[in-house]
């Protein structure tokens, strides 16, 4: 069998069998097949497609490309929570500690940022010391002692994808519902959860532009979930305008902290107590989500869910003093006000071109190997449909590197629209 061959065949529409899929991922995983040749087959998947048996083939494939957790002997139900991708979107951070102090196990194994959008481990490494790089045997001592440990892919677990995930990332070949299919479910079969809910996001600054697209990809992964026995549910969001008040690594952990003291903005809290009513109906934990709600709504004024918070940071060997005193995650050098070139209301506030000037100011990747600026973000002071007066300001813009803030602010530009 030929590299070329399976390109060429998926090139020209042909579906591609089990033993070419394997060959392929095995190839790349062992530096066989190297980059050029995967990327050029990543392209010809992202324009032709790929059916249910082919995205099911991929999953099994990356599944059985690394190691397997068995969480069986866990007394507790293991629930885990899936976003798409978006800009703004922290609500992993604020959602563990929640669901954990409900006795449920969260094995969170995360990802970095994709393209424009934010990664919950780069986020969660803007806190001092956070540690997300744990193997095999600290993940299942901090699951029974902790009921949660929050960590990026080990070499071990599925480490196709790990591969595949950074060249997709750089090659304009992150939008294929087969491709996120097998990427997402490939590492959380491998981790042993036995429930799961997917934010599944739709709009300019997602992965899935249209509603329907987003309900496609929705219907693929709880199709593979169900066919792996184990149970998942599913909550279609919105990403057209950025979740929250804050786009960019340390400026989500600041949000994050907020939501979990009953705070923060109030789309990005409402969507975190959704998706933590859902995890704690699917997990048996409450009969309905209105009960579950208001239970969760309850429990801010305990403080639960920063205890909670501080002790997973400890744990993960982070400093748990952030929670009192966020100036411990070392802030930008510079802040520059964006204000309103006009009076009106303000009609757009485009998430991807939002989600770019952040990635511009140092917030994200333009390359596999770039590093990110932890402390770069943007600020929201105003939201999509607040009006706004003549010069005032819209958001503040936190950077390091002043060449990065020209090219940052164009992009701000282009997303704003006031009317």
């Amino acid at each position: 069998m030929r590299m070329y061959d399976v390109i060429y065949k998926k090139r020209e529409g042909g579906k591609l069998t089990r033993s070419e899929i394997d060959y392929a991922i095995k190839g790349y995983t062992s530096g066989e097949i190297p980059d050029y040749q995967l990327a050029a087959l990543l392209m010809a998947v992202f324009f032709k497609g790929m059916d249910f048996e082919e995205t099911l083939g991929l999953t099994e494939a990356m599944v059985s490309s690394g190691e397997k957790y068995d969480l069986s002997g866990f007394d507790l139900p293991t629930c885990d929570k899936h976003s798409t991708g978006g800009v703004g979107d922290k609500i992993s951070i604020p959602l563990v500690p929640i669901i954990t102090s409900f006795d449920v196990i969260v094995p969170m194994m995360s990802g970095r940022g994709l393209g424009h959008t934010g990664g919950t481990l780069d986020k969660l490494e803007s806190i001092p010391g956070f540690n997300v790089n744990i193997g095999k045997k600290d993940f299942l001592r901090l699951l029974k002692k902790n009921r949660t440990a929050m960590i990026g892919q080990t070499e071990k677990i599925a480490p196709a994808d790990k591969k595949l995930y950074a060249l997709r990332d750089v090659t304009a070949t992150v939008e294929s519902i087969g491709l996120i299919t097998a990427s997402i479910m490939s590492k959380k079969l491998a981790e042993g959860a036995q429930h799961f809910i997917f934010d599944v996001k739709f709009g300019s600054g997602a992965f899935m532009k249209t509603r329907a697209l987003a309900e496609k990809l929705a219907c693929s992964l709880t199709k593979v979930t169900g066919i792996a026995g184990r149970k998942a549910a599913h909550v279609l969001s919105d990403m057209n305008t950025p979740l929250g008040n804050m786009i960019g690594n340390r400026l989500e952990i600041v949000e994050s902290i907020d939501i979990l003291k009953g705070g923060g903005p109030e789309d990005s809290r409402n969507l975190t107590e959704l998706l933590a009513a859902k995890m704690l109906v699917i997990t048996g934990i409450f009969r309905t989500e209105q009960e579950a709600l208001k239970e969760i709504r309850k429990r801010y004024s305990t403080g639960v869910y920063l205890e909670r918070f501080a002790k997973i940071i400890e744990m993960q060997a982070g400093d748990p003093r952030v929670i009192e005193n966020v100036g411990l995650m070392k802030p930008a050098r510079n802040i520059k006000e964006f204000k309103a070139s006009r009076r009106g209301l303000i009609k757009r506030m485009d998430a991807f071109e939002f989600g770019i000037s952040a990635l511009m100011l140092g917030a994200g990747r333009n390359r596999k190997e770039d590093h990110i600026d932890h402390s770069a973000g943007i600020e929201l002071i105003k939201k999509e449909g607040d009006k706004v007066a003549k010069n005032e300001v819209i958001a503040l813009l936190h950077y390091n590197n002043e060449n990065l803030l020209a090219g940052a602010l164009q992009r701000l530009r282009a997303g704003l629209c006031i009317e």
